[in-house]
């Protein structure tokens, strides 16, 4: 295992264990199946995964942060990882990284298409899990975040938490379908500080579509509700153009509301909405304080093409509406889409 991080203190420890190359191609004009596109200057290539996504936008804002991912040395994403200065706790597979597409129309449609990844032998696993810990022991959160390669058991994100329940870090989710759903059922001793669904992933969880999620408040409200019910402390629902939802086990819920911005890509902005309610909750912020970063960093990242993430500097946190209670409907807005990819 290569280990190459900072010294400790208020750290973030990011755990991907299915990265990703992310290629985005832009397309000059709405996508035609069957045609030839000419692809324009706007295409990209980045390190990615939902936790190394996080990690980045940590990092740009300044923030203490080490990710933990298999890769060999050599790979692509290790070499692009490291010209960025990212602190990185790797452990060594044999297969590449696998490459996810993204094809970005004008308008800001985006469509994916993201490769499975590699097999990952349980003593790769094992080693993942042992390096997460190594560095939660002086960490203030632990995000485990995205999909989990093929062959990964299914609950396998409830046997970090419980292992990392041993240390005095915070946990943070974000992941969908089963991986989510083995989550949420493995009691409350697996249930992390704070989960991220989008509404999809609610309704999902919740046994209800998410269509009637957005047409009743009182329905998305029980939902959260239920993950409350569940052990689990925050719940940061992001809700696409119209901003994001905060619901705290104690009973605090704000709602807030998106700046209007020209949506480039909306590739990792739900990635970098978790890293902007962290880097709020290190700087000693109130929940409402932390919604309002989620979202402004979330808008941030829509605002830019392909998977860039924000410095702090492109961040508006002033222009991000927060309120108390839940929204009174999630009717489609022009706002900057917040819910991010798998």
């Amino acid at each position: 295992m290569r280990t190459d991080s900072a010294p400790g203190g208020r750290r973030v420890v990011t755990l991907t264990a299915n990265p990703s190359l992310d290629r985005t191609l832009g397309l000059p004009g709405p996508l035609e199946r069957g045609a030839v596109a000419r692809l324009g200057a706007r295409s990209s290539v980045e390190p990615g995964g939902k936790g190394v996504n996080v990690s980045r936008a940590l990092a740009a804002s300044g923030a203490d942060v080490v990710s933990v991912l298999p890769a060999a040395d050599g790979d692509p994403i290790v070499v692009a990882l490291q010209a960025l200065g990212l602190p990185l706790s790797t452990v060594p597979v044999n297969s590449p990284v696998r490459t996810n597409y993204t094809l970005t129309e004008p308008d800001g449609t985006t469509t994916k298409l993201n490769e499975p990844g590699a097999r990952l032998h349980e003593q790769t696993l094992a080693a993942l899990q042992a390096a997460v810990w190594e560095h939660a022991a002086d960490a203030r959160w632990v995000v485990l975040s995205g999909s989990l390669p093929p062959g990964t058991p299914l609950d396998w994100y409830a046997t970090l938490v419980r292992t990392l329940r041993g240390t005095s870090a915070r946990i943070a989710v974000d992941t969908s379908e089963a991986p989510l759903v083995a989550l949420l059922s493995a009691g409350p001793d697996a249930a992390p500080d704070l989960l991220k669904p989008n509404t999809e992933e609610l309704a999902q969880l919740a046994g209800v579509t998410e269509e009637t999620l957005l047409a009743d408040p009182t329905a998305m409200l029980a939902a959260v509700d239920s993950l409350h019910a569940r052990g689990v402390a925050e719940v940061l629902l992001t809700l696409g153009g119209d901003g994001a939802l905060l619901s705290t086990a104690d009973g605090g819920r704000w709602s807030a509301r998106p700046p209007r911005i020209t949506v480039r890509s909306t590739v990792g902005a739900g990635d970098c909405s978790l890293a902007g309610y962290v880097l709020a909750d290190l700087a000693g912020a109130a929940p409402a304080e932390r919604l309002r970063s989620a979202v402004a960093y979330g808008s941030a990242s829509a605002a830019l093409p392909g998977s860039a993430v924000p410095t702090a500097g492109q961040v508006d946190l002033a222009a991000v509406e927060v309120t108390p209670g839940v929204p009174a409907s999630t009717a489609p807005a022009e706002a900057a889409p917040v819910a991010g990819s798998r």
